[in-house]
């Protein structure tokens, strides 16, 4: 069997919490990505998807070490990054590259669109500098830009067509694996679609592995072929994106799928929801137990006892966080929503 491209074991990333002027104290810890495991294969593509607030944006920055992991491994092909140093990291950094959301932000507004393409093939001389025009010309028509824009700058473009520009320098590198951290929800839903469109005929063309974050499942749906449910710092489930959407298991996911609205104006009217009760809890004050345990409509006194693990359920491909989705299951055959308790 093939070993994973990545692969990642308990990592947990906290950031501690200090007060005081004169006299700094730690009086807590932000627990934002709270004991996350899965593997990434060879040309999968993985949708992580959940509320804004859940850990996805930190747990992408982790993976390529923009931000320390505070415990756990994290193996990129056989090798744990979390334990290389600063050198060892930068002769790694070409095979795995970052989409960040915001495509403005992350484009350096004085530069060219051909300086930035160029700037990570000059800082690791992946190519002569005789070189670098043909293949940034190469990347422009990759991504549908034309050629003749490469003298431009950022603000002279749209919000899609810098999106491409990011995309361009992510695979100046030919790197084996790319994270796009929201990659389409700061930009119009026609292009929206242009650019996921972009991202599949890349992925196919490239075999590139692809870790897609979203907080939109329905984005991620025509993308992925595996999803991954995210929820206060931990997977509360993961499997095949076809079951995922169309058979969740975890009553969060649930929740999830009942919030994508309808495009039949008269079956969106009547169909059940799954409302959930109050607000997410912080992830300074975790909640006991199950972090979804109050907010979920099917929970138990035992659901705050102790924080269940990953396990598969019989009939389903896949694996879920929760200790009652015998009861999820007969509440959704019953129609179960909007919050109503099973039994």
């Amino acid at each position: 069997m093939t070993a994973p491209l990545l692969e990642l074991d308990d990592v947990r990333t906290h950031f501690p919490v200090y007060k005081g002027a004169l006299f700094e104290r730690q009086v807590g810890t932000v627990r934002a990505v709270d004991g996350v495991s899965f593997t990434l294969a060879r040309g999968e593509v993985l949708g992580l998807v959940g509320e804004s607030g859940c850990g996805k944006s930190t747990l992408a920055r982790t993976i390529v070490r923009l931000v320390p992991p505070t415990s756990g491994a994290i193996r990129f092909e056989g090798r744990d990054l979390a334990a290389l140093s600063q050198a060892e990291m930068r002769r790694i950094r070409p095979r795995l590259q970052m989409v960040f959301q915001d495509p403005y932000a992350s484009l350096n507004p004085r530069m060219t669109v051909f300086d930035a393409i160029a700037e990570p093939m000059r800082a690791h001389r992946l190519c002569r500098a005789g070189e670098l025009a043909g293949r940034v010309a190469d990347l422009m028509d990759r991504v549908g830009l034309a050629r003749r824009l490469v003298r431009k700058y950022p603000h002279e473009f749209s919000g899609g067509q810098r999106q491409r520009i990011a995309i361009a320098r992510a695979l100046a590198l030919n790197p084996a694996l790319i994270l796009a951290d929201e990659p389409v929800s700061a930009l119009d839903v026609s292009v929206q679609a242009q650019i996921l469109n972009l991202i599949a005929r890349l992925c196919a063309e490239s075999e590139l592995s692809l870790v897609l974050i979203s907080h939109d499942l329905g984005v991620v749906h025509h993308l992925a072929d595996r999803i991954a449910v995210m929820y206060l710092g931990r997977i509360v489930e993961i499997g095949p994106a076809g079951r995922v959407f169309h058979r969740p298991l975890h009553p969060y996911t649930r929740a999830l799928i009942s919030a994508i609205p309808e495009p039949d104006p008269e079956r969106e009217r009547h169909r059940a929801r799954m409302l959930l009760r109050g607000d997410p809890p912080s992830p300074l004050h975790p909640p006991a137990g199950c972090p979804f345990h109050p907010r979920c409509p099917f929970a138990v006194e035992a659901c705050a006892a102790a924080a269940p693990g990953l396990a598969p359920y019989p009939g389903f491909d896949g694996q879920a966080a929760c200790i009652r989705l015998d009861a999820v299951e007969r509440g959704a055959s019953r129609g179960v929503s909007r919050g109503t308790p099973a039994s």
